[in-house]
C-alpha cells in the first residue's frame, strides 16, 4: 500500500511504501480513535448519570433525615408536655388526699366516735376469696406509678367518707328519732306525771302528763322527728298538737296558744310545733306533755331525762 504526500508550496509530492504492520497500525488508529471517543463519552455520562442519581438519592436521605429529626422533636416537645401535665395532676392529687384527710379527721371527730372505732388513716378493711387468677404485667414510669399509688389512696379515702357519711346519718336519723327532753326552751315543771290533787275540783286525781309552765307565745318544740297526727281542740286538752314518731311513740302537746303545723306535717326535734297558752282545761300558761307507748300512757320524765345515745 503506498501513501502519496503532497506539498503544495513545493509543488512536489512523495510517496510512502506502507508495509503490512504500518497498514495495522494505521487503521488501528483511524477506527480507535473514534471509537475510544466513543467509549470515553459513553463512560463520561454513565458516570454522570451515577453522580446524579448519588445526588438525587443523597437529597432524598437528607430530606428524610431532617424529616424525622423534626418528628423527633414534636415527639420530645409532647413528652416534656405530658410530663409537665402530669406532675400538676400529681400535685392535685396531693392537695386532694390531703383535704380529704383533714375532712375524713373533722368529721370522725365531730361524729364523737370512740378511739379505734373508725380510723381514718388507714384504710377500709374489706377482703373476700380472689375469684380467679389474673397475671398482669406492664412497665410504667416512676411518675405514672406514683399517680397510680395517689389514684388507690384517694379511692380509698372517698370509700371511707362514703362510710362515714352514712354512718353520721344514721346517726343523725337515730338521734332524731329519739325521744329525749323537754318540749319547751325555757320554763319549769309545775305538775308531775301520776296521782295528784286536782287543780279544779281539789280531790285526788291521775295525771297522764308533765306540765311544763312558761311565758305565754314562747315556743313548744317536738321532742323528736315524727308526723304530726292531729292537730285541733280536744275537751280537757284545749288546743292540742299530737305527733307520731314510729315505734310505737306518739307524744301529745296541749293547752296551746296556737299550732304552728298542720296533720300530715314532717316535724324534726327541736323544731317548733306551737306558742304556748291556757286553752282548755288550764289554770296558766303553761304545756301539758303526754308520751303513749304502743297506745298506752307511759311517764314522761324517762324521756325528758334522757341524753344522746
Amino acid at each position: 500500500m503506498k501513501v502519496i504526500l503532497i506539498n503544495r508550496k513545493l509543488g512536489g509530492s512523495r510517496s510512502i511504501e506502507l508495509g503490512r504492520l504500518s497498514r495495522a497500525l494505521l487503521s488501528l488508529c483511524c477506527l480507535g480513535l473514534p471509537l475510544g471517543l466513543v467509549a470515553g463519552g459513553y463512560l463520561f455520562g454513565q458516570e454522570n448519570e451515577a453522580n446524579s442519581m448519588r445526588g438525587v438519592a443523597l437529597d432524598g436521605l437528607q430530606e428524610e433525615l431532617e424529616a424525622q429529626q423534626r418528628e423527633l422533636a414534636a415527639l420530645q416537645d409532647r413528652a416534656e408536655r405530658k410530663l409537665q401535665a402530669m406532675t400538676i395532676n400529681l400535685a392535685q392529687l396531693q392537695a386532694r388526699l390531703t383535704r380529704l384527710d383533714a375532712l375524713g379527721q373533722h368529721l370522725t371527730a365531730m361524729a364523737d366516735l370512740e378511739e379505734g372505732e373508725f380510723d381514718f388513716s388507714q384504710p377500709p378493711a374489706m377482703g373476700g376469696p380472689l375469684a380467679g387468677e389474673f397475671n398482669v404485667e406492664y412497665e410504667t414510669s416512676g411518675l405514672e406509678v406514683e399517680l397510680g399509688l395517689f389514684q388507690d389512696q384517694l379511692s380509698d379515702r372517698e370509700q371511707q367518707l362514703d362510710i362515714l357519711e352514712t354512718l353520721l346519718t344514721n346517726r343523725k336519723l337515730e338521734e332524731q328519732g329519739w325521744l329525749s327532753g323537754r318540749p319547751i326552751e325555757k320554763g319549769w315543771i309545775s305538775s308531775y306525771y301520776g296521782k295528784r290533787t286536782d287543780p279544779f275540783t281539789g280531790k285526788p286525781a291521775f295525771h297522764h302528763g308533765i306540765d311544763f309552765a312558761g311565758k305565754e307565745g314562747s315556743n313548744v318544740i317536738a321532742v323528736a322527728s315524727g308526723v304530726v297526727t292531729w292537730t285541733g281542740s280536744k275537751s280537757g286538752y284545749g288546743e292540742m298538737v299530737e305527733i307520731s314518731h314510729g315505734d310505737g311513740f306518739v307524744t301529745r302537746y296541749s293547752h296551746n296558744k296556737q299550732a304552728l303545723v298542720q296533720p300530715g306535717d314532717v316535724v324534726r326535734k327541736g323544731e317548733a310545733i306551737a306558742l304556748m297558752g291556757s286553752t282548755g282545761r288550764s289554770t296558766g300558761a303553761h304545756v301539758h306533755y303526754e308520751v303513749y307507748k304502743h297506745g298506752r300512757s307511759v311517764d314522761p320524765s324517762s324521756y325528758v331525762q334522757r341524753t344522746r345515745r
